[in-house]
Parts: C-alpha cells; sequence; structure tokens
C-alpha cells in the first residue's frame, strides 16, 4: 500500500519550517482508496515568496487545525504504507519531524519519483512535477498546491508502475537499496563509481558548477552519510535539491585530502561550504620605534597596504610566535604587548628580559636582538613529509619551504631525497595558507619519522 504525500510549507529545511498544507493519497496500485488534505496552522509568518508561489496566505491558514491537531490522522494514514512523493526525502523529512515533535514515530519505506522516472523514463529534459507531467501527457490541476500536486504524482506513479518492465520499483524497496536516500537528480553510477580511499568530492549542481567540497578518508563511505539519514538540517536538504552529479579525486593519505580540500575551497568558493571561507591572514606582527627608542612587537589586524612582519589567521598564532622570540631573543614581554598588567616585569623575574622595559638596557643593544628575531622568519625550515602513494612503487611528497606551504604530489620510491630542489621538479605548487600549514604542522609533531629536513636550504 502506497501513500502519495506532497507538502507545502514556509521554507526549504524542516528544523526550522512548518507545514502550511498536506495532501495524503492512499493508493492501493490501481486505485485511491482513502485521501485526507488540509491547510494547516504553522504558527510562524509565510514569506511574500512562497505566498506568490502557492497562493496560501497568512490569512488562509489563521483559522486552520494546528500540525498537533491532524498529527494522529496523517500518523494513521501514513502507518506501515511506503511513502511516495516527487523528490521524497524533501516531503519526508518535514512529516517525520513534525510527526516526532508532537510524539509520533515515522519509519517508513519510500519511493521517489523523481529517481524512478530518471530510470523508468530516461531521456526526458527534465525531472520537475511540472515539466515531467507536460512530457507524460498528465494534467496538473491547482499546481503548487499540496492536493494538485499529489493528484498528479498519483497520476505519474500509476506510469511508473505501468512501465515498469525492469522490476526498478520492486528493487528500490528491498532493504540494501540506497534508491530511498540518494538524492533525487544524482544517477546511481555516480555513487557506484567513488572509491573507499581518501580523497576529496565535490558536489556540481545541474549546470555543472562545484557547490560542496568536502574531504574524506574513506571517499564512499563519507558521501553516503550526507544522504544516509532523515536530517531535517539545512545542509542536507540543500545537498538532495541541488546536486546533480559528484566527483572526486583520491589522495594517497588523509593529510593530502584535508590539504587539497582546503586549496579547492579557496579556489572554487562553493556556494555551501561555509569552513575556510573566510580572510586567511586576519592578523598581523608589526613593529615601531616608541618615543624611547625602543622597537615594539604588537598583534593588530591585518588592514590593506599594512606591512606586518609576520601574518596569520589566529590571535593564539600570534602571542605564541612572540612567546618563542622573547624567550629565543631575550626580548621584553611588555615591549611586546604579551604582559599587559603593571605589575613587575615577568620577563626580567624569569630571567630572559635585560630590562628594556625599565630602561636598564640601552635602547640599541635591545633592538638588535628585536631585528635578529624579525630576520628568524627568512630562515624557517625546509622540509619534506613522506608517506604512503596511491601506487606501491611511489610515496607521496609535501613540501614545506622556509616556513611555507611549497605542493605535494607523488614521487617514486628510488626517488633521491637529499636536495630539496631536485623533489620540487615532481610536486605540484599549490597556495599557501593558515589552515594548510597547521594541519602539516600537527602531522609532523605526531609523526617525525615521515620527516626530512633540509638545513642550509
Amino acid at each position: 500500500m502506497y501513500a502519495i504525500v506532497d507538502v507545502e510549507t514556509t521554507g526549504g529545511y524542516a528544523a526550522a519550517n512548518g507545514i502550511i498544507e498536506i495532501s495524503i493519497q492512499v493508493f492501493d496500485g490501481e486505485t485511491i482508496i482513502d485521501q485526507y488534505a488540509t491547510l494547516i496552522n504553522p504558527d510562524q509568518h509565510i514569506p511574500r515568496y512562497i505566498q506568490a508561489l502557492t497562493g496560501i496566505t497568512n490569512d488562509m491558514v489563521k483559522e486552520a487545525p494546528r500540525f498537533s491537531e491532524v498529527a494522529q490522522k496523517i500518523h494513521a494514514l501514513l502507518e506501515e504504507k511506503t511513502f511516495v512523493a516527487h523528490n521524497v526525502n524533501f516531503d519526508y523529512s518535514f512529516v517525520k519531524n513534525h510527526l516526532e515533535f508532537h510524539g509520533f514515530s515515522l519509519n517508513c519505506k519510500k519511493l521517489c519519483t523523481v529517481r524512478l522516472s530518471r530510470q523508468i523514463f530516461p531521456g526526458l529534459p527534465s525531472y520537475s512535477l511540472g515539466n515531467l507531467c507536460q512530457s507524460l501527457e498528465i494534467e496538473i490541476n491547482n499546481k503548487h498546491r499540496a492536493s494538485g500536486d499529489a493528484a498528479a504524482t498519483v497520476l505519474l506513479f500509476q506510469k511508473l508502475l505501468q512501465n515498469d518492465t525492469k522490476n526498478i520499483i520492486i528493487t528500490s524497496l528491498h532493504r540494501n537499496s540506497k534508491e530511498q536516500v540518494l538524492p533525487p537528480h544524482v544517477p546511481r553510477q555516480c555513487f557506484e563509481q567513488l572509491p573507499t580511499t581518501p580523497g576529496v568530492y565535490y558536489f556540481h549542481d545541474q549546470k555543472g558548477k562545484v557547490i560542496y567540497v568536502g574531504k574524506a578518508k574513506n571517499i564512499k563511505s563519507r558521501v553516503n552519510s550526507h544522504f544516509s539519514n532523515n536530517s531535517d538540517s539545512r545542509q542536507r536538504q540543500n545537498f538532495l535539491r541541488n546536486t546533480y552529479t559528484i566527483t572526486f579525486k583520491p589522495c594517497a593519505t588523509e593529510l593530502m585530502a584535508c590539504i587539497l580540500e582546503s586549496t579547492e575551497i579557496k579556489r572554487l568558493w562553493p556556494a555551501f561550504n561555509k569552513s575556510q571561507k573566510t580572510q586567511e591572514d586576519v592578523y598581523g606582527i608589526y613593529h615601531y620605534e616608541d618615543q624611547n627608542g625602543y622597537l615594539r612587537l604588537a598583534i593588530d589586524k591585518k588592514r590593506r597596504h599594512s606591512k606586518p612582519v609576520y601574518s596569520f589567521h589566529y590571535k593564539i598564532d600570534g602571542h605564541n610566535r612572540l612567546k618563542k622570540w622573547i624567550k629565543e631573543y631575550q626580548l621584553c614581554p611588555r615591549l611586546c604587548f604579551i604582559q599587559t598588567s603593571d605589575d613587575p616585569c615577568e620577563g626580567i623575574k624569569e630571567g630572559h628580559c635585560h630590562g628594556a622595559c625599565e630602561k636598564k638596557e640601552t635602547a640599541q643593544a635591545y633592538n638588535e636582538r628585536v631585528l635578529l628575531a624579525i630576520n628568524s622568519l627568512s630562515e624557517e625550515e625546509t622540509y619534506i613529509v613522506l608517506d604512503k602513494g596511491l601506487q606501491d612503487n611511489e610515496q607521496s611528497c609535501i613540501m614545506v619551504e622556509k616556513g611555507s606551504f611549497f605542493g605535494m604530489g607523488y614521487i617514486s620510491k628510488e626517488t633521491e631525497t637529499k636536495q630539496a630542489a631536485a623533489i620540487k621538479e615532481f610536486l605540484q605548487p599549490m597556495k599557501d595558507n593558515a589552515a594548510i600549514r597547521q594541519l602539516i604542522k600537527r602531522f609532523t609533531e605526531r609523526n617525525a619519522q615521515k620527516v626530512i629536513f633540509y638545513s642550509g636550504y
């Protein structure tokens, strides 16, 4: 038994939006044996564009029942039925979310008439409900209203049942079938070709544009996880609605996948990626001479045309850099603004400040050490990280040159690694950013045995 459902809502995802109309057509495969439709008061404002699309206004739902009043009826109609809808995961997420909020569990098998139509009627110009019905000569009355769209979906589903010569519908209902959870527009082959290796995956929209980039230790498993639940989140609904193709780039290691993801997000700027889409180096360490002639080091926000001696994304990175310089070059924490209280200088107490803050050391002597600290930036280490490759006869290689990420690639296990310049020829140069530097730093701290340093480079 099938329950063919359509809902009209106040927005695109169930976690923060309400149902304003629902229609359920109980269908036995030949005839409609029961049906139910009602407007619903969502207890929230209906956006103007939704009113324009559906014709449902705030005044129309003012006296309509709230979902709590009809939840039991809806649950009874759906219980032990196969839930059928056009883009089923959208409608199902709303109905399931609302029922569970009011104490009813819903765990139906699902069928998506978009995915089924793509398989049973391949090659049509569009699989939106309106265009699909036009191609199949199905009349839609009262378009973009729950009853009208549900009635059209019944007629569409009848045609699918009649033309399903390969038993696609029955196969889709099997426990091991992923047809119930896959996004409506993505061919199954896209999922079948995904590897189980580390790498980066890309979600593309209808025009082929990348809308999301993700990294994974296991690409197939990670991609499936985006769609294999009934989450009512905005991100999942965006993926379901807008993803038409999935591509990927395998990587030998999880670290390479993380680096490639960061690079690709900044290169492609995908619509549905939020992390790593901020200005890369937000802060800088600046130096200036105070009125007593002492060089001061201070952290401040980067501004256009400013030239800090060192830039970074997180303030903590700048503080750590200054603390390191204070100890290594015997600088004053007060003159570096690490100590801002009026208490006695911690540097004098710990023995690495010679009293510049109290003018016990000359500005010339102190400033020489400040300049040595700044110049040390040009002496940052050059090293490579070697790990397993994609093939047995190769190894992956990531290079950091003078403290900045240079690039990565694959080299033969026979390649001589004594000269950094020779290694660079085998690697793909990539744009450096703070996120990548942090990734590599954390990895090398845990895996020192995989690092080769080049002295005097």
